[in-house]
C-alpha cells in the first residue's frame, strides 16, 4: 500500500514582494496569500483527503485551514516540517548579503550555506523523515502537507535520491499553493506531479 502526499508551499507572504528569506521568521500571509489558501480549500473539497498536516509557522497553518475545513478535519502540526533557518540571510535579500557569500551559495547551496544557517543535509533528512512518518500513519490514504519552499525541495531530493546540492536547479521553486504529488511506500518514493495549480 502506498500513500499519496500532496505537498504544498504556503500562500504568498508579506516578504515575497521583496524576495526576503523567511525561514524561522513568522511572517504573515498577504491578501493574495489568503486567496490562494481559499482556492486550495476549493481543491481539497473534491480531493477526498484523509488528513491535513502543516508546519508550526502561522503562514502554513493559515494556508492549511480552508483545506482542512473542506476535508472535515483539523490540521495536524509537525515541527519537523518547519522551514530551514537561513542564518545571516534571514529577513534579508541576496542584494543585502556579501557578494562572495551569495556566489558560494549559488554555486553550491549545501557547501555554501549562509553563516549560521541550518545544515541543508540535516534539513533534508528531517523533512524526508517527517513525510515518511506522515505517510506511514496514513497508509493507503491521501494527505495534504502544507510546508515551505526550501524544506520541501530538500526533502524531495532526499526522498528521490537526488543530491541535495542540486535542489535549486532540479526544483527551481515551489509556487505558492501549487500541488506536488508524491507516492510513498516505505522507503520508496515516486514523483507523480510537480507545481500544478490547485484550481
Amino acid at each position: 500500500m502506498s500513500t499519496a502526499l500532496f505537498l504544498v508551499r504556503h500562500g504568498q507572504t508579506i516578504w515575497h514582494a521583496e524576495n526576503r528569506y523567511a525561514g524561522v521568521s513568522d511572517v504573515a500571509l498577504t491578501g493574495v496569500g489568503r486567496e490562494q489558501a481559499e482556492r486550495l480549500g476549493g481543491w481539497a473539497a473534491g480531493a477526498k483527503l484523509d488528513a491535513v498536516w502543516c508546519s508550526p509557522m502561522s503562514r502554513t497553518r493559515v494556508t492549511a485551514e480552508p483545506a482542512a475545513r473542506a476535508a472535515g478535519c483539523v490540521p495536524r502540526v509537525d515541527g519537523e516540517l518547519a522551514e530551514v533557518d537561513f542564518g545571516v540571510a534571514e529577513g534579508r535579500t541576496l542584494a543585502e548579503l556579501p557578494p562572495a557569500a551569495v556566489a558560494a551559495f549559488r554555486a553550491d547551496p549545501v557547501a555554501g550555506a549562509f553563516d549560521g544557517a541550518e545544515n541543508p543535509l540535516d534539513a533534508a533528512a528531517r523533512g524526508a523523515r517527517a513525510l515518511r512518518r506522515i505517510a506511514a500513519e496514513h497508509d493507503d490514504g491521501r494527505v495534504l502537507v502544507v510546508a515551505h519552499n526550501t524544506l520541501l525541495r530538500l526533502a524531495l531530493c532526499e526522498l528521490l535520491g537526488i543530491a541535495p546540492g542540486r535542489y535549486r536547479t532540479v526544483f527551481p521553486a515551489l509556487r505558492n499553493c501549487a500541488l506536488t504529488e508524491i507516492r510513498v511506500d516505505g522507503d520508496a518514493t515516486g514523483l507523480l506531479s510537480y507545481n500544478l495549480p490547485a484550481a
